[in-house]
């Protein structure tokens, strides 16, 4: 197990532990209420996030060059909403309860995992940030055990949150750098969660398509995957238009990993492609995903 965070000082860090008690307040709102405040959120943050609105709108342009000019500043505008409704998911996610129609939320594919666990094999759970994950990982825990990968943060009372929020619902969290403990997780059996797509200086990465352009990817599934033995299932969720969520569990890929890390980080990140374009204004495209090039250009 991964070793317990010390509680941050409360008076040297009070915004953000003012920030995470609004947070906990949002969580227990009756659900009729994030629709309309999601609205208000996202039209101070298209006004007031300048840096991340026009990184979204570089990454838009960049990843859908066949919309026109109106329907990538529709999708652009969508995705803030999405984003503003996530700030809900995401309290509901740490610290609230799930809805009753949540519940009982059909999980197709499940059978795959459970298989897995029958085999006594480990289980990577591979997911984009889409910014339904932390409602639908919750969801999820109800069906099965898992822990969490994450990357570290730099606000410590968001890390020390992160790590005790998520406890609520996985069996444990891993930060990335903690690669013996994630083995031993996935060797004896176990299922780990996280989303290798966003551009990280942390562990060894490759250049691979990504929406057609080129993209910094870490190879970390490869690595896991070879050194464990775990089986890599991609996970997809969704937000859907009568405002449940869809949750499904692909088939373990098949010869993978193969003896090239690359080509199977470009493999990875092509799943991740197909499960965007499914929900583009759910994705996170905020992240400065294309910060590094081959040639290093600036694109933002």
């Amino acid at each position: 197990m991964s070793s317990e965070s010390p509680r941050p000082d409360l008076l040297k860090h009070l915004p953000g532990w003012l920030g995470i008690g609004l947070a906990r307040v949002f969580a227990y709102l009756p659900w009729p209420f994030y629709r309309p405040l999601a609205l208000l959120i996202a039209a101070f943050f298209r006004l007031a996030l300048r840096r991340r609105g026009h990184i979204a709108r570089v990454n838009i342009g960049l990843c859908f060059p066949e919309l026109t000019a109106a329907e990538q500043q529709k999708l652009w505008r969508d995705n803030f909403d999405s984003l503003s409704f996530s700030l809900f998911e995401f309290a509901r996610g740490w610290w609230g309860r799930l809805r009753p129609i949540d519940q009982d939320t059909v999980i197709e594919g499940l059978d795959h995992l459970r298989n897995a666990q029958a085999e006594g094999k480990g289980v990577l759970l591979v997911s984009c940030h889409l910014m339904t994950m932390e409602y639908c990982m919750k969801i999820l825990s109800r069906h099965a055990a898992f822990a969490g990968l994450y990357r570290p943060y730099d606000s410590v009372v968001l890390e020390w949150c992160v790590r005790q929020a998520r406890r609520a619902y996985t069996q444990d969290m891993f930060s990335c750098d903690e690669l013996r403990p994630v083995l031993r997780h996935l060797k004896s059996g176990g299922v780990l969660w996280y989303a290798p797509d966003q551009e990280s200086r942390l562990g060894e990465s490759v250049f691979v398509p990504f929406f057609g352009q080129p993209a910094s990817a870490l190879s970390s599934t490869h690595q896991f995957a070879k050194l464990s033995g775990a089986k890599v299932m991609p996970f997809f969720h969704q937000r859907l238009a009568d405002g449940r969520y869809r949750l499904e569990i692909g088939a373990p890929l098949d010869g993978f990993p193969s003896t090239d890390a690359h080509a199977d980080t470009i493999r990875i990140m092509s799943l991740f492609e197909a499960m965007i374009r499914r929900c583009p204004e759910q994705y996170l495209w905020q992240h400065a995903r294309f910060k590094r090039q081959p040639d290093n250009r600036k694109l933002y």
